[in-house]
């Protein structure tokens, strides 16, 4: 087992993974909104008191801000941080009104909040496609190379040479496909439908569950069906630039289906909603990462960058996500929402956002063993 990074080199690659990617989030809805013609007059990084910044020609004042934990880009007509509308912004003088985010017209608004997401998926899109390009699209079948004695699997029936065609009705058309889904799925029946000898059969088997330790010491519950995959059909085949990109937008479909799935299961109760990580778990496993590698800590910044994409569309108030849920409410009505529907929707989402917060950060601090050690000493 590998000595767990320090605090320093942790706090050094939390830094490096969130504060790129948080600035160049914020720099997609600014850049966005500079083509449109809208003020910006914040661009922060965090939230809170400033702790220091500039201001440039333009007006912007540009800062780093007390907590550490996001940004935004304040646009003239902007009431806050979250974007709600200031209602003085009609009682601008004309030449000032046209600069501000709410004299725009809805498509040009949506473009500019969608920019931010739009950002990170590009960059995760980029790292993937630099990533096959080095190495190429791994390939492999579905066939059985070898069944463990005493595994769910054996228990079946399954055998090497069998091909595998579908895992609960999904198909299956490499051994990749059965990793994302037996994975994620420990305890679960599942039916297994293959071909033995040019024959079609169907089984049912439970996937078994498996501790899984990394290096670092840290647990992680997987599912298995006690198969391998025959090594000598597995190769590395060499991408083209122009089909680099598609390779690297298919696997993040599949990273974007299996995040998907595991939250789908943690509301559902299939999983406890403790497997959800905070701020800290990020920063631990940044460390660990890094003291990886350069190729190893690049990759986990594509897969924040996607997580931050997906939970910035999540269409939640103040997020950007509910900013285009109400653009969309918009270009049905013919009308923005009023404004006592949008003050308490922001509220709400408010109020989500920081309860969710501080859901994960303790779910956090209990993944660091903190309330193990208090009920130690209270007992």
């Amino acid at each position: 087992m590998i000595q767990s990074p320090g605090l320093l080199q942790t706090v050094l690659a939390f830094v490096l993974v969130i504060g790129p990617l948080v600035f160049l989030h914020e720099l997609g809805h600014y850049l966005a909104g500079r083509v449109f013609g809208v003020k910006a007059e914040e661009f922060s990084i965090g939230f809170g008191r400033e702790l220091f910044g500039v201001t440039d020609r333009r007006g912007t004042r540009w800062k780093f801000s007390l907590l550490p934990l996001g940004g935004f880009v304040k646009f003239a007509g902007d009431m806050d941080p979250s974007s709600r509308s200031d209602p003085g912004w009609l009682a601008l003088p004309a030449e000032e009104r046209a600069q501000t985010f709410q004299a725009k017209p809805l498509w040009q608004r949506a473009i500019i909040v969608a920019a931010g997401p739009v950002t990170n998926f590009a960059i995760a899109l980029g790292i993937l496609t630099a990533f096959v390009l080095a190495v190429g699209e791994l390939k492999t079948s579905a066939v059985i190379g070898r069944v463990e004695t005493g595994s769910p699997a054996q228990a079946a029936g399954l055998a090497r040479g069998d091909r595998i065609t579908a895992l609960g009705e999904r198909p299956v058309a490499s051994f990749q496909d059965m990793l994302r889904y037996v994975q994620i799925r420990p305890g679960e029946r599942v039916t297994i439908a293959f071909e033995r000898d040019g024959r079609a059969q169907r089984v049912d088997a439970t996937i078994a569950t498996k501790i899984d330790v990394d290096r670092f010491g840290n647990q992680v519950k997987l599912g298995r069906l006690g198969i391998a995959m025959d090594a000598s059909a597995a190769r590395f085949e060499p991408v083209s630039p122009l089909t680099a990109p598609v390779v690297a937008l298919s696997k993040i479909g599949d990273i974007l289906g299996m995040m998907g799935e595991v939250i789908g299961q943690i509301f559902v109760g299939k999983r406890p909603v403790s497997e959800l990580g905070g701020p800290l778990q990020i920063a631990k496993v940044s460390g660990e990462q890094f003291s990886l590698g350069l190729s190893s800590f690049v990759f986990f910044i594509a897969l924040v960058s996607l997580n931050l994409a997906v939970i910035n569309l999540l269409p939640v108030p103040v997020l950007d996500g509910g900013h285009l849920m109400f653009y969309a409410i918009e270009a049905v009505l013919r009308r923005p929402v009023s404004p006592q529907v949008m003050e308490w929707a922001f509220r709400g989402g408010l109020a989500a956002v920081l309860g969710l917060m501080l859901m994960v950060t303790f779910n956090d601090l209990g993944t660091f063993g903190l309330w193990t050690r208090l009920a130690g000493l209270i007992g």
